[in-house]
């Protein structure tokens, strides 16, 4: 019989973390263990950028707490050891609205700070914030611009307040300029990144023929932010995002520069999507998702909470935490057997633990 020629991905793109959810940040404990497994797998950069860190956000020209800044230190440190790049997403709330020289000597200082920690990766983060703002494509590119020019980092990548064709941002945010993704390609300089989130802020599928738009739009490829496993929010956390990805064929890889996950508030149990992702672009077409689901959920948890994990994938992803009624105590009675930081995360998500409310979104 005829062999037929592989289908896989010979160049999938590069693969990394990006912490941009709401709710309770991870531990620094299970943030390391996370950041060393997946850089076993393909997983070459990871972001630091959790909503809950007020000292990035509302707050961002405060110095981080003593032990914080340690925390973070750390952790770069570690991200160094095991060959991944780390990353600050610094959000900077609205100084584009008045960037005049108290908001740029607060900028160097903070990007001086963030120099001396090591970061490769520098985030500018446009997102969460008022977007109906005269000139607005300018007035950001004019604080990115001054931000790549001062910092140490390697790559410098801004998420635009407009980082989808969802039209819920509009609603929420104000409605975008016209032409806005173009203006920003246009004066961006092209050695700086664009994320980019797809045509929903969580998007079922990136298609080759969107990012091809996007590209065009934008003057360059971009980055993905891919809002999955993410489950922050009132109506996202009822449920575990387990299953392994789909809607992102090996063929988009030529038309972007790198891949980053928004991991759920489980940080163990975003490891199995985590892994999967890494498995679809490397088999291409012979892709199967369900079979990689169970890959994934038995190189984090073993051969028999897996099997467990796949039997109960309806209930914990598609039924949810408050839908679960009597069936809920007879989960837990099966992921109490098991001693693993991912049944421990199970246990906490049915407790509630990890809710997500909406006055935590208001004010993160």
């Amino acid at each position: 019989m005829r062999r037929l020629p592989s289908r896989r991905t010979k160049r999938p793109p590069e693969l990394g973390l990006i912490e941009g959810f709401f709710g309770r940040p991870w531990s620094w404990e299970a943030r390391g263990w996370v950041m060393r497994f997946l850089s076993g797998h393909g997983y070459r950069f990871h972001i630091y950028a959790p909503k809950a860190d007020a000292f990035l956000r509302r707050r961002w020209s405060e110095p981080h707490p003593r032990a914080e800044a340690e925390a973070i230190a750390a952790f770069a440190a570690d991200c160094k050891a095991h060959g991944v790049r780390f990353g600050i997403g610094l959000s900077p709330f609205e100084i584009y609205k008045d960037f005049g020289p108290a908001a740029r000597e607060a900028l160097a200082r903070k990007l001086g700070w963030l120099d001396d920690l090591g970061v490769e990766e520098l985030a500018i983060l446009f997102d969460d914030m008022r977007g109906d703002v005269p000139n607005l494509a300018r007035r950001q590119v004019e604080v990115v611009h001054f931000a790549a020019e001062r910092t140490g980092a390697d790559r410098v990548i801004v998420c635009p307040s407009y980082y989808s064709d969802d039209p819920l941002l509009d609603r929420v945010f104000g409605q975008r300029p016209d032409r806005y993704l173009e203006s920003l390609g246009e004066r961006l300089d092209l050695a700086i990144e664009v994320f980019w989130s797809g045509e929903e802020v969580c998007a079922r599928e990136f298609s080759p023929g969107h990012l091809r738009r996007v590209g065009e739009q934008l003057r360059r490829k971009p980055v993905l932010w891919d809002n999955y496993p993410v489950n922050d929010g009132p109506r996202m956390s009822q449920h575990l995002h387990l299953r392994a990805f789909t809607g992102r064929p090996a063929a988009i890889a030529p038309l972007i520069t790198a891949h980053a996950i928004n991991p759920a508030l489980q940080a163990f149990l975003s490891c199995i999507p985590a892994l999967t992702l890494a498995e679809s672009y490397r088999e291409g077409d012979a892709y199967a998702y369900g079979a990689a689901f169970l890959r994934a959920a038995q190189a984090l948890a073993g051969e028999k909470m897996a099997a467990r994990l796949q039997e109960d994938l309806g209930a914990l992803e598609d039924l949810g935490r408050d839908r679960l009624g009597k069936r809920g105590r007879a989960v837990r009675a099966r992921y109490a057997r098991f001693e693993s930081p991912a049944a421990t995360e199970i246990l906490a998500w049915l407790d509630g633990d990890d809710y997500a409310a909406a006055e935590e979104i208001r004010t993160q």
